[in-house]
């Protein structure tokens, strides 16, 4: 689902005060008011506004938002955590409208319900802060017989989780395991609902454990391709493990990347491409010396068999070098003459 940072919707910073925060969200809700503001974008805006306000001007929804931690740079692949993605916000159709001056703005966003679902439960709240579960005595007898319940009618979760993992071409050659850093996020098992003082979640009912595990990629792993590592992924109460899977992506400032062949770049001197020079360039399997033949122009490439990526099955791509033909920096007086002298001959 869509992340949504409701600092940066506000145009405030996260170590703002309350009164900043308020300030900025009238500033803005008077700007994007649909009464006001008739643009198509006016309405979509200041639903998105309203949302940011009734996160960051309430204390313990501001608490859990920001217990994300790192995770709130998440960009647009959030997962919410487990046992977050099914709560109703009381109600007929499941959400809580917005209304501003007798208008009805409708709903919040998905991104919202999955953090904030239990915390918008309709009525009031039972003495113990869970909203959602008015009405229902906890104690004893009848608590073992509503969690016994719980577990026969808990919805299954997501608790797979998605992660870009950047890696090199030396990554991938070299065939060692690679150390993976994530989060593992679930529900506190003392207060599910957040909300109140808790010594191991502080109040905010998730708990943000960080976890590194090592994992060996496939020699012939590819951009783009999604490595499933069973059983790293979330976990619930109930024991269930969900799969952690790492979507490739392979950054490297010295190669390209072409299925199981690459190129590089080689710089020569104007003279050595006229003359034609031998080079030494380094590789995936060590230092070579090539040759590179007179009046070659720059962007020419050299074709380099079995120096590329491993293969599937077997063997190895192809190494291009790529000739990138670059003027010293430092020419002497002299050297100049003489390319002045060689444009006047041509």
């Amino acid at each position: 689902m869509e992340y949504k940072d409701y600092y940066e919707i506000l145009g405030v910073k996260r170590e703002s005060s309350d009164a900043e925060i308020k300030s900025a969200y009238r500033k803005l809700a008077r700007k994007y008011h649909p009464d006001v503001n008739k643009t198509k974008e006016a309405e979509s805006k200041f639903k998105d506004i309203n949302e940011a306000y009734e996160v960051l001007s309430d204390k313990a929804k501001r608490q859990r938002y920001d217990s994300l931690g790192a995770n709130w740079q998440g960009g647009q692949s959030y997962t919410p955590p487990p046992g977050f993605e099914n709560f109703g916000f009381g109600g007929g159709g499941g959400y809580q409208s917005f209304n501003f001056d007798g208008q009805d703005m409708g709903g919040f966003s998905d991104f919202f319900s999955s953090l904030f679902g239990d915390m918008m439960g309709g009525g009031a709240r039972s003495s113990a802060g869970f909203g959602g579960f008015d009405g229902f005595d906890f104690g004893g007898a009848q608590q073992a017989r509503a969690q016994s319940s719980a577990r026969r009618h808990a919805k299954p979760e997501n608790l797979d989780v998605t992660k870009t993992l950047n890696i090199t071409i030396k990554d991938i050659y070299s065939n060692e395991p690679i150390n993976v850093k994530y989060s593992d996020m679930k529900r506190c098992s003392q207060c599910p609902a957040g909300g109140g003082y808790c010594a191991v979640c502080g109040g905010t009912g998730i708990i943000n454990e960080q976890k590194s595990i090592k994992v060996k990629l496939p020699p012939e792993v590819k951009q783009g391709q999604k490595i499933r590592v069973k059983g790293e992924g979330n976990s619930d109460s109930y024991g269930n493990k969900g799969d952690l899977y790492l979507i490739i992506n392979i950054s490297d400032n010295e190669y390209e990347v072409d299925g199981v062949d690459l190129t590089k770049d080689v710089e020569i001197t104007p003279s050595e491409a006229v003359l034609g020079v031998k080079k030494e360039i380094k590789t995936l399997q060590g230092h070579i010396t090539i040759s590179i033949p007179p009046m070659t122009s720059s962007g020419q490439k050299l074709r380099l068999k079995e120096l590329g990526l491993p293969k599937k099955g077997g063997g190895n791509g192809n190494l291009n070098a790529r000739i990138k033909i670059v003027i010293p920096k430092n020419l002497t007086e002299k050297q100049k003459e003489l390319f002045k002298q060689i444009q006047e001959l041509s």
